[in-house]
């Protein structure tokens, strides 16, 4: 994939579709891309024709993408998601200025793009952080071009237009943050403020939820709608129990007891070998990965809440958590199962014995028919 980078030349003018047009995509696979997204973010029809006119007419928008305590996972999501579109046309919708990972720039001329952009486009640029920002002893653990994550952050953000946390890092701190934290690593709504912050949370988060973050705040020049944890609740809205195909095992009382038995072969509900979904709010089982083919439960292995704030400290992935607060997934998951065969015995039992019922009271008004015919053939029998 081609990078806008500082050693391109870019269009500032040129709107997203005329560069759409420009890198060959049809007319009719950019009405699909908008239709695909819509449905994504959940837009009605008229939301999509508003974001369809926005993409026709809106330039691109600059942004400056910063890495610092992270593992780059949620840029090779992004970069490598299966959906021809979002893969080939995304970073064409916007103007990916600087962004170490995927700048063919470096040294100098890097950071002369970062400067550039900053300047040059006060209070329009998109800022984009992956990673979480130690404060620990000046933020020394983490440094680029002789200053450190905090000072970058902090000189980029004041002139952002918004600030987009990519992943469990930016968003909550993730691994570098769980106890004891040797570097003091904070998430970047903890360092930075006045500014609209959208946390897309997730190790990494779904390709397709960090495209949709983006064509929104493209469409509408806003921030999408967050929950109480500044994630867009078109995507985090519900947990991915509530979305899980293994749920109606889950209320059926069938649970995998140890990896690989037999009903873990028979695809039954991952809770008692650790799994989180009942806690976790993220669009897996829905959008999936790989364009839409799986997601971790649906390959067998229990979600571990990767979208959830602290999850490294929620305790062991592959144990059985003791209780979920305000859920009573504990009293459920072990008395469910007893329930749903208690229920059903009980049903069939009821229905037996109404059977039972019904065909002596069918056989008794067929009996008193037959008599009362029997009579009508054959007078003298009365007598």
């Amino acid at each position: 994939m081609e990078i806008e980078s500082a050693t391109k030349p870019q269009k500032k003018d040129e709107t997203i579709y005329e560069h759409m047009l420009s890198r060959g995509v049809s007319r009719r696979d950019f009405l699909q891309f908008c239709a695909w997204m819509g449905a994504c973010i959940g837009l009605e029809q008229t939301g999509v024709a508003q974001m369809t006119k926005a993409l026709e007419t809106k330039k691109r928008i600059p942004v400056v993408w910063l890495h610092f305590q992270e593992c780059t996972c949620c840029s090779e999501s992004f970069i490598r998601s299966s959906h021809p579109i979002v893969a080939d046309i995304l970073l064409d919708k916007v103007s990916l200025d600087y962004s170490e990972t995927l700048m063919a720039a470096s040294g100098h001329q890097a950071e002369k793009s970062l400067r550039d952009t900053i300047t040059n486009f006060k209070g329009e640029y998109l800022l984009c952080v992956e990673g979480s920002i130690p404060t620990a002893e000046d933020g020394v653990y983490c440094c680029i071009g002789g200053k450190t994550a905090l000072q970058i952050a902090e000189e980029v953000a004041k002139d952002a237009k918004a600030i987009v946390a990519w992943g469990n890092c930016a968003s909550s701190g993730c691994v570098q943050a769980a106890k004891p934290n040797p570097t003091s690593a904070k998430p970047v709504h903890k360092v930075l403020g006045g500014k609209p912050i959208i946390n897309v949370q997730g190790c990494p988060p779904i390709a397709e939820v960090m495209a949709g973050v983006l064509v929104h705040l493209l469409t509408f020049d806003r921030i999408p709608q967050l929950d109480s944890l500044g994630r867009p609740k078109a995507f985090y809205s519900r947990r991915v129990h509530d979305t899980c195909y293994r749920r109606p095992n889950y209320d059926a009382g069938l649970f995998v007891e140890s990896f690989d038995d037999e009903n873990a072969r028979k695809g039954y509900c991952l809770y008692k070998v650790g799994c989180r979904g009942p806690s976790t709010y993220n669009a897996c089982g829905t959008i999936r990965w790989n364009g839409g083919v799986s997601f971790p439960i649906q390959s067998g292995h229990p979600c571990i809440g990767c979208s959830e704030a602290n999850f490294w400290d929620n305790g062991p992935f592959y144990q059985r958590v003791p209780a979920f607060p305000g859920f009573g997934i504990e009293e459920t998951a072990d008395k469910l199962g007893l329930a749903a065969l208690a229920a059903s015995a009980g049903g069939a039992a009821v229905h037996a014995i109404m059977t039972n019922v019904r065909k002596r009271h069918e056989i008794g008004e067929h009996a008193g028919e037959n008599a009362e015919q029997a009579e009508k053939d054959n007078p003298e029998s009365k007598s």
